[in-house]
């Protein structure tokens, strides 16, 4: 196999080297706080080449590997976090590119989310601008830069077909004003640019499926009510082959809180039925439903115990292969004979206990691009020809990880107070007795998702300190069905937090957290259910560790108000005496251990505000606070540097907040 991560060089990817036990902690966090190597990566349609987007310092670098000829990566493009991340790079023939890049926009204190796709040549040459330009004469923002959602359209290879969001133009003084409104879709020449409307815009459409091949089969409409506010549904409605009128299929729609109807994801245009998500007995299950004006609804995947929540799907024209769960760890059942033998023998020839991941193909799935990785193995890219049965590694996900030693993560479950099983994920420190340790609990974000079996940088650097790590899927967590998700996390905080509190008793009952060595680290959700864990128990954890986190619910439903979902998210937190009870700004005076906050000021969604203002209440309870502001970052402080830092500064934090 060639090691294309020799050849990046230190310019692209700067490799540490293997832990030792003797390093220091900033030497450990700047291993684990490292951005993945590989951020996007995709395969040309003749299978000849791969395209990665790779962190560059404070910027990104586009590079494409040669995986014929061989060779160093060569860098085509430079870009800079600042002015917005690439996203992706796909290929629209063999010696072109696509690639989108999201930013955000600070108007005035209000944060303003955009994307902007380009086209470039495999050398870095003829790049232009694929989003429409805007307009001088514009009445508004056109914050949406557009979606490929098909590739060579009528079997012109450089042909896209793209969602266009349109922006009617001031009219007066000319005849050539753009008066549409809303989402459409376009169809675009990659290198002369040249636009063709196939799809009027349409006001309230927020959504266009193809089936692969060129044609629109689902349209997704969502009005909005008088004051702006988007509203709680979706109507859904798809074409009949060959016809250009639209009908009813089916209406998704929320509360708030909870989500109902079917939700289409993906058309196969071969077997004319559309592939979406729907509830089955309080669980998420995939159906299809029949395109062909009968409305044939059928079960395809379903549990009794979980949510069916993803469909697998591969190559350029995104063909449904499978779909998958996660019980313990992600389960990938194939609908593709080929694909599901393929994935069982790879899965024993590669070395340890991974999961085999299908990310990409070529035209014709002649060539495969995968991904390895599992709770010890931070992952690795190969390229598997199907004829040869040949594989060839590609490139690390973190070369700054080879030779460190990581901590096995093991599914176990705990009893609440109120008896109740909640499953979590379990990691001691890698040599350990797994007794008497310094232990943290780490609720995850969301609180719409959960945690999953697999590599966590997080979890992984503070095991590698020597902390015992708990992941608790509490009640509130998404993936186990409706009854458990009950109201959601801020309406039902009592539940989730209590699940929460009793993940770390749990630690102390077992005598895996040695006594009063208890802490609490989260982002987003998982931030707040830290701070909030202090105000429903005060003397539970000795210390906090905060990161973006929702710290008072009046001040989010507040600051939703002023975007077009602020209806939807005050649905979701709801009204009563949880909203003052549940926020832990309300109550800073309850919270005895120290406190560490981090934030990034450009954070759309949790507003950097909520941090500000937990500091200052704490600061006015008298209690002890740290907090650290990283400007011109996001949610995700996707940034080495930044990450490094959050990790250093936790970890000397917590040393002293728990004597060690």
């Amino acid at each position: 196999m060639r090691h294309w991560a020799a050849l990046l060089g230190a310019s692209y990817i700067a490799c540490v080297g293997a832990a030792r036990a003797d390093e220091p902690a900033a030497t450990v966090a700047a291993k684990f706080g490292a951005l993945p190597a590989v951020q996007d990566i995709s395969i040309s349609p003749d299978g000849s080449k791969v395209a990665i987007i790779a962190p560059f310092g404070a910027m990104q670098v586009v590079l494409v590997a040669d995986l014929v000829a061989g060779g160093a990566p060569k860098p085509i493009m430079r870009a800079d976090r600042k002015q917005g991340r690439l996203t992706d790079c796909v290929w629209s023939t063999d010696i072109r590119l696509v690639c989108t890049a999201h930013g955000i926009s600070n108007s005035a204190g209000l944060l303003l989310g955009f994307s902007r796709s380009f086209a470039l040549d495999s050398d870095g040459s003829k790049l232009v601008q694929l989003s429409a330009r805007d307009s001088i004469n514009a009445l508004g923002v056109m914050q949406n830069g557009g979606t490929v959602i098909g590739w060579d359209v009528a079997g012109q290879p450089g042909t896209v077909l793209m969602t266009r969001q349109f922006v009617p133009e001031r009219s007066t003084g000319t005849r050539l004003a753009q008066t549409g409104e809303g989402l459409g879709v376009e169809q675009i020449d990659t290198l002369s640019l040249h636009r063709l409307t196939v799809e009027h815009p349409l006001r309230d459409a927020v959504e266009y499926i193809t089936d692969g091949h060129g044609a629109v089969r689902i349209l997704g409409m969502q009005g909005s009510g008088p004051t702006g506010y988007e509203k709680g549904e979706v109507r859904y409605s798809y074409r009949t082959v060959g016809s250009r009128s639209w009908r009813p299929l089916a209406t998704l729609r929320t509360d708030g809180q909870t989500e109902t109807g079917f939700n289409p994801y993906a058309v196969d245009g071969t077997r004319n039925l559309v592939y979406g998500f729907d509830d089955k007995g309080g669980y998420r299950a995939l159906y299809s439903i029949s395109l062909d004006g009968s409305l044939k609804k059928e079960v395809v995947l379903s549990r009794p115990d979980v949510d069916v929540d993803e469909l697998i799907r591969i190559g350029r024209d995104a063909r449904v292969v499978g779909a998958s769960y996660a019980t313990d760890r992600r389960v990938a059942e194939y609908f593709d004979p080929e694909l599901r033998r393929l994935r069982a023998a790879l899965g024993k020839a590669l070395p340890g206990d991974l999961d085999i991941d299908f990310v990409d193909a070529d035209q014709g799935e002649r060539k495969l691009l995968l991904v390895a990785s599992g709770d010890v193995a931070p992952g690795k890219y190969y390229a598997y020809e199907k004829a040869t049965h040949h594989l060839e590694e590609v490139l690390p996900i973190r070369p700054e990880l080879s030779g460190v030693t990581l901590a096995p993560m093991k599914a176990i479950t705990y009893k609440a107070a109120d008896g109740t099983a909640i499953p979590a994920y379990l990691t001691l420190p890698a040599g350990s007795t797994g007794k008497g340790l310094p232990a943290i609990v780490m609720p995850h974000g969301g609180p719409s998702s959960r945690d999953e079996w697999g590599f966590d940088w997080l979890v992984q650097f503070f095991a590698a300190r020597g902390f015992a790590v708990i992941q608790p899927n509490y009640r509130g967590s998404s993936g186990y069905g409706s009854a458990w998700y009950q109201k959601n996390g801020f309406q039902s905080w009592r539940t989730a937090i209590g699940d929460v509190n009793d993940a770390g008793r749990w630690l102390v009952s077992q005598g895996i957290a040695a006594p009063g060595k208890l802490a609490i680290v989260g982002w987003s959700y998982g931030g707040y259910a830290a701070l909030q864990s202090a105000v429903l128990d005060p003397d539970l954890f000795k210390a906090i560790v905060a990161v973006a986190p929702v710290t008072d619910l009046e001040r989010l439903r507040s600051e939703a108000s002023k975007y077009t979902s602020g209806r939807i998210v005050s649905g979701f937190i709801g009204e009563g005496p949880h909203v003052r009870e549940g926020s832990p700004a309300q109550n800073a005076e309850r919270i005895k251990a120290p406190v560490l906050l981090f934030h990034g000021d450009l954070d759309e969604n949790v507003a950097v505000g909520e941090s500000r203002l937990m500091k200052a209440r704490l600061e006015a309870a008298h209690k002890t606070v740290t907090y650290e502001e990283f400007p011109g970052l996001d949610h995700q402080l996707e940034d080495s540097a930044a990450r490094t830092k959050l990790l250093s500064e936790s970890d000397a934090f917590l040393r002293k907040a728990l004597g060690l």
